[in-house]
């Protein structure tokens, strides 16, 4: 991923991310992923029946990745695992919230500058400017 859409200033929206989603991987839902202690919002994804299933056996954060068309156990890469602690269905059963727990305390795959991770909604936009501001350097 690029470091200049992660870290840059420039909004750069992928308009077509849902799209591409859809056609890529049928058969998924949209899922808000909330920190179960704070209320945080951590990240958006997707799930299918594989990988909400996978969820409910493993009582561990279970996506499915539509960029790469598998199953994806957030931050089974980078340790910054999940357990689940709660899922709620919205009133047209077609997304979920899952309240989650991070078992070692950090959220994103990304780094501030002392190499701690951050909360993927690190940066703001600023209503003035129209550019970012990234909130936890």
């Amino acid at each position: 991923m690029s470091k200049e859409l992660e870290e840059g200033l420039a909004l750069t929206l992928d308009f077509h991310k849902l799209e591409k989603a859809v056609a890529g991987s049928p058969g998924i839902l949209p899922v808000a992923v909330q920190h179960a202690d704070t209320g945080v919002v951590i990240l958006l994804a997707y799930t299918n029946e594989l990988a909400f299933r996978k969820s409910m056996e493993t009582k561990s954060l279970v996506l499915w990745s539509t960029s790469r068309n598998e199953l994806w156990e957030k931050g089974k890469t980078s340790g910054e695992t999940f357990d689940l602690v709660e899922v709620r269905v919205n009133c047209e059963q077609n997304s979920l919230l899952y309240r989650v727990r991070p078992r070692r305390g950090a959220i994103c795959h990304t780094k501030n500058n002392t190499g701690q991770p951050r909360n993927c909604y690190y940066r703001r936009l600023n209503l003035e400017t129209g550019l970012l501001e990234n909130l936890d350097p």
